[in-house]
């Protein structure tokens, strides 16, 4: 393996990390039981804590990744082929995302739920996976320093200004539109501030690119990633109040009385710089795979806890139920499950599509012959009825 490729390591390792740690999560959070949240509990609180660093890493990690590829190639602008591809796996995450949520007995009804229009990760990453894009076109022929600097730009925007938009009324706009900008209605996510820990990433992955073959790369990044980190986990609420104070804008309080982008891109950086320490470790084949098979992974426990079609899913029997010790060992087996499974489907995939391209084919033809034999039907009891009414003679 080549050194650059090596480079990668550690994000394909946090990639791994976090969907673990999304799926034991979503385990937990779904179905333990509301009487053992105490959060004074230092397990329980130690578990929340951690539970809330998995989103803003993941989406970190999404946009790292995709714009470490995205101009890794030599070319630019629309003639880099990433673009293309990039487009077609944003609008397919976002096309999952909904199917996912689609119920299949309410289509039955002719009927389509209202949880159908939720936004979620995967809308959220697909939809911040085109922007990237579409910045990256914008500032492709100017000066290479524009690209990151508006990602960076895009994320403290975002991230500063959240008190301000979180209190618009979007009721104006469609229902499923608002959901992306809301979560009045159910959405578990929405593109603004999650976009600005994807641009973050963007902006990581520039600097790490053009400094790929510094010698000295690590020795720095790592014990400054974790200085940055500390300082926004520990100091960021009160250099936001000491603004306000010194100000008088209103905006810096409510970030202190509620700063959690900041605090949690510290812990994003924190992160980050463990896990490049020990990027030498993180070469277990089984673990990086993981990290390559995300969106595999969350298919899968969408279906087995939500239930994905049906709504028959673990959620449905055990929702706020089980006791702690149920709910580890269920969210360690459910993590077991859902990787197993995913891998091999990855070890499978070309296998599977090549049955489900032949399975549509065939449904393909046999509507097709359908159509042409009750056609050729359809034309023969017409000109039998025209006959006895005298329209058409022998």
């Amino acid at each position: 393996m080549n050194k650059n490729t090596t480079r990668l390591f550690f994000i394909d390792a946090i990639r791994a990390w976090a969907i673990l740690m999304m799926l034991q999560g979503h385990f937990i959070d779904g179905l333990l039981d509301p009487i053992y949240r105490d959060n004074s509990n230092m397990v329980y609180s130690v578990w929340k804590y951690f539970r809330g660093i998995t989103a803003p890493v993941f989406f970190t990690v999404s946009g790292f990744i995709f714009t470490y590829l995205l101009i890794k190639v030599p070319q630019t602008g629309l003639n880099n082929p990433r673009v293309q591809k990039g487009i077609k796996r944003g609008v397919q995450l976002i096309f999952i995302g909904y199917l996912l949520r689609l119920n299949l007995w309410g289509l039955f009804k002719g009927e389509i739920y209202s949880s159908f229009y939720f936004v979620d990760v995967l809308h959220c990453i697909g939809l911040s996976i085109l922007s990237i894009i579409v910045i990256y076109l914008i500032t492709s022929k100017s000066k290479k320093w524009l690209f990151p600097t508006l990602m960076l730009l895009a994320t403290l925007v975002l991230f500063i200004f959240e008190p301000y938009y979180k209190t618009l009324d979007y009721s104006f706009l469609p229902q499923w539109l608002a959901n992306y900008f809301t979560k009045s209605s159910g959405s578990v996510f929405t593109i603004i501030p999650w976009l600005g820990y994807t641009a973050f990433g963007s902006f990581v992955s520039i600097l790490f690119s053009k400094n790929k073959e510094y010698k000295y790369l690590y020795t720095i990044s790592i014990p400054l990633f974790a200085i940055i980190g500390l300082i926004l986990i520990y100091f960021s609420s009160d250099f936001f109040l000491t603004l306000s104070r010194v100000t008088g804008v209103k905006l810096f309080s409510d970030i202190f009385f509620n700063n959690y982008l900041f605090i949690r891109l510290g812990d994003v950086l924190v992160v980050f710089s463990v896990f490049m320490l020990f990027r030498q470790f993180l070469t277990n084949r089984t673990g990086l795979r993981l990290g390559q098979s995300t969106l595999s992974i969350y298919v899968i426990h969408f279906i087995i806890l939500y239930g994905s079609f049906t709504g028959l899913g673990l959620y449905a029997f055990f929702h706020h139920t089980l006791n702690p010790w149920i709910s580890v060992t269920g969210a360690i087996a459910f993590m077991i499950v859902c990787s197993f499974l995913a891998l091999k489907y990855e070890d499978r995939k070309t296998e599977i599509k090549a049955g489900a391209n032949q399975l549509l084919n065939l449904l393909k033809l046999q509507l097709e012959r359908f159509l042409i034999i009750g056609f050729s039907h359809v034309r023969t009891l017409s000109y039998q009825l025209f006959q006895l009414l005298g329209l058409i003679k022998n």
